[in-house]
């Protein structure tokens, strides 16, 4: 399982979602451009000494993720999706992919993806944090695969 995020803006959710990355066993996907700089102290501050346990591949654009992911199934989470993510089946080597913070992916990026996927959440708010909507995604995900650490 893998955790892919199309230009991240926050330092402090990319170093949540490493740490995430790290505890649960799933490697993460930067693609660029980012919202700020790599070396930015709060991308490490955040994910304090668990950035050394996971994997991170970072991509210059969109196109070289893609070809990077080869024939693995890319699942995006969007709020424009009707379909609940506790509704769909998850398989172990898909790769689930977030929006950046402001805009989510364009829509070029989202008719590349296999599926759409949505949180459910209620109707008065607009969406969650992304570093708490990736951890939902991903704790779904795995449990439905029987991949869950122990």
């Amino acid at each position: 399982m893998r955790i892919a995020l199309f230009e991240p803006e926050i330092a402090q959710n990319v170093g949540a979602i490493l740490r995430l990355g790290a505890c649960m066993g799933a490697a993460v996907d930067l693609i660029e451009p980012m919202g700020f700089e790599w070396d930015d102290r709060r991308v490490r501050r955040t994910a304090m000494d668990y950035i050394d346990h996971v994997a991170v591949t970072r991509h210059a654009d969109f196109d070289a993720f893609r070809i990077s992911i080869g024939s693995q199934r890319l699942v995006l989470f969007t709020t424009k999706s009707t379909q609940s993510a506790y509704d769909f089946r998850f398989m172990a080597d898909d790769v689930l992919l977030f929006g950046k913070e402001s805009a989510g992916v364009p829509p070029a990026i989202a008719d590349a993806c296999d599926a759409r996927l949505r949180i459910p959440m209620r109707p008065q708010v607009r969406s969650m944090n992304l570093a708490a909507s990736v951890a939902l995604a991903l704790g779904e995900a795995l449990r439905q695969t029987g991949t869950l650490p122990i």
